[in-house]
């Protein structure tokens, strides 16, 4: 059966109390914070394991670290690229060691997810995130431009360097989605936005630790067949973002858990058939009333409604 997470930030807060009073205690991690490194890098063993022992002692088993030491020069190709390659090949090295057996990554180049609008109105007053590509600035980025032919090769020269490393430390990357899933974006392309490119991706380096992470807010932007697409991918998904969205690529908005585009039911009755036991986690919930905006989509109160759905769907599917 799947196990339901939350994101958990390693540094302490009311979010720890709150994930555990609605009944989840596994942690999707970061990376860990100044106040864990006494003078190493976030990737080294010793600031690792004084993470995992802080998530462990708030009564939490570390089963993801959904965050990256700095790539930009990996993906670009740029001068200084291979020793953030090494960074990345200790992280999994350690993070094998550790016992935490899945790494997201992503390759949006420049920035990360991208959103217009951070308090869109949504359902009794509360509010979401949105993309409206028509206001999106078309500024190019420090960087310049870059094809989507050289984030392919530079991809490809990533998953050389890095796959032998994490088959031998028994860690999968699970390779998130872009956000939202449309290229270019000022003139940054961008690929992993499409099914093929999935499947490309899947093809470009076969190997058991060569995974994806199913971020159901935007595959559900690249597909009308969500469920099919759990199916396809079945033995490649390691860790899913159960979130919902209404619009297309160019523009869409975040929405409750019941309220999407998405037949959230047959999603759940599709990781059950293909035997998904990995960890799923709620995402970009609406900020609700009495809770603060300054973190938009990760409002504290927001996911409460989120965990609990999503446990309602668990239940009544594996019952059944």
């Amino acid at each position: 059966m799947l196990e339901i997470a939350e994101f958990i930030d390693p540094t302490p807060s009311p979010l720890w109390k709150l994930a555990q009073q609605a009944g989840v205690n596994i942690a999707v991690g970061g990376l860990p914070p100044e106040d864990l490194l006494q003078g190493g890098k976030p990737w080294e063993l010793g600031p690792l394991t004084r993470m995992k022992d802080r998530y462990e002692q708030g009564g939490f088993r570390l089963a993801v670290i959904e965050a990256r030491p700095p790539l930009n020069r990996a993906k670009r190709a740029l001068p200084g690229r291979d020793a953030e390659i090494d960074t990345v090949c200790e992280l999994l090295t350690n993070m094998g060691k550790l016992g935490i057996p899945v790494w997201c990554y992503e390759w949006m180049t420049d920035f990360n997810w991208v959103r217009t609008n951070l308090a869109t109105p949504s359902r009794g007053g509360s509010v979401v995130t949105s993309f409206d590509y028509a206001d999106l600035s078309s500024e190019p980025t420090e960087f310049g431009s870059i094809s989507e032919t050289e984030l392919w090769d530079n991809l490809g020269y990533f998953l050389e360097r890095v796959l032998p490393v994490a088959e031998k430390a028994g860690v999968k990357l699970s390779m998130h989605p872009d956000d939202p899933p449309m290229s270019p974006l000022r003139g940054v392309g961008r690929i992993m936005r499409s099914i093929d490119n999935y499947q490309r991706l899947i093809d470009l380096k076969p190997s058991a630790a060569n995974t994806i992470t199913l971020c159901q807010g935007n595959f559900t932007l690249m597909t009308d067949d969500l469920p099919g697409v759990i199916h396809k991918f079945a033995d490649k998904i390691t860790f899913v973002h159960f979130r919902d969205v209404r619009g297309t690529p160019q523009k869409f908005e975040e929405t409750w858990h019941d309220a999407g585009k998405t037949d959230m039911l047959a999603c759940m009755k599709a990781y059950r058939d293909i035997g998904f036991s990995g960890v799923l986690r709620p995402d970009h919930v609406p900020t609700v009333t009495g809770d603060s905006n300054e973190n938009a989509g990760y409002s504290s109160f927001g996911r409460l409604y989120a965990i609990g759905y999503i446990r309602g769907l668990r239940e009544a599917v594996y019952a059944s």
